[in-house]
């Protein structure tokens, strides 16, 4: 009984330490949704993240439909700082544009990247980095799981980068192409029970005749340490599109650098309708070390 009070004290101990950290013995992914994650990877984390979905799309007025598949990827690199991270990310889509208001269907193949990203985001405020001042407390789980009001304080980081967008593009608007800025706020709260709760604000393609606002919410919670479920709210706005997509599903720990995902993806309108469905995994090449603090000079005081 001693002995297993001790691995339960143990894994409070660790699951809390490597919580409230930018690096994180466990991949930290930002899969499977499409919300950013305040923190960083941790220094010298080579992170890939990808997925391949389903495309389909009816719209009801307009009376044309849409099928294909899309594949969309990510690279993050922790550089420099445990706050910074600088990632390269996309989506390439390929489908079929079938018009159907004529007595003959008129189909058109499409394909391109819905958005070529290049970036960096910095932790600007970590509420969890004076970790030692709220120790978990290793003899009560009850009490490890009670909410804590200062839990609705939330880690913040800043985002920027640049659109790379080609000519003729299905995907843009029409006097979207070169090089336009993204900008980006991304909070956290990391809640006691395994819960998560991630918001994005983000104003996209900055300087175009259609700037776009963007704002996703993602709550996560982890039931057990390799299963999580999530829920996700995306609203886009703009006077190319505009919408409000919901996803749900969840992820899979296979081990601490390797996570698999799946989720859907729907919207409640008819200009177009949306549903999707996509299957992704994360891998990183762990690299991290721990800086060595020097108490040479401190000793001999």
């Amino acid at each position: 009984m001693r002995r297993l009070k001790s691995i339960i004290a143990f894994t409070i101990l660790l699951a809390y330490t490597t919580t409230y950290a930018q690096y994180t013995e466990v991949i930290n992914s930002n899969r499977p949704g499409l919300s950013e994650s305040a923190f960083s990877v941790g220094t010298n984390v080579l992170q890939f993240e990808a997925g391949a979905f389903t495309v389909k799309e009816e719209h009801t007025p307009l009376n044309y439909e849409v099928s294909g598949f899309g594949l969309d990827f990510a690279i993050r690199y922790g550089l420099l700082f445990e706050q910074l991270e600088v990632q390269l990310d996309g989506v390439y889509q390929n489908d079929t544009q079938t018009f159907n208001a004529g007595q003959i269907p008129v189909e058109d193949k499409r394909s391109n990247f819905r958005n070529f990203t290049l970036g960096a985001k910095y932790l600007v405020y970590d509420p969890y980095k004076n970790a030692e001042e709220a120790k978990p407390n290793l003899y009560s789980y009850r009490a490890n799981r009670r909410f804590q009001w200062k839990s609705l304080i939330p880690a913040v980081a800043v985002y920027a980068g640049a659109n790379f967008d080609s000519e003729n593009n299905p995907y843009t608007a029409p006097d979207v192409e070169g090089i336009s800025p993204k900008v980006m706020i991304a909070t956290q709260n990391n809640f006691n029970g395994g819960w998560v709760f991630v918001m994005n604000l983000i104003k996209d393609r900055i300087g175009s005749d259609f700037s776009e606002f963007q704002y996703i919410f993602t709550l996560t919670h982890s039931f057990t340490p390799q299963w999580v479920v999530f829920g996700e709210a995306q609203g886009i706005d703009s006077d190319f599109y505009a919408d409000n997509i919901f996803r749900v599903g969840g992820a899979y720990l296979w081990n601490k650098d390797f996570q698999l995902d799946a989720n859907i993806a729907f919207n409640t309108k008819d200009t177009p309708s949306v549903f999707n469905i996509a299957f992704g995994a994360s891998y990183r090449l762990d690299f991290h070390k721990d800086k060595k603090i020097d108490n040479s000079n401190s000793a001999r005081k």
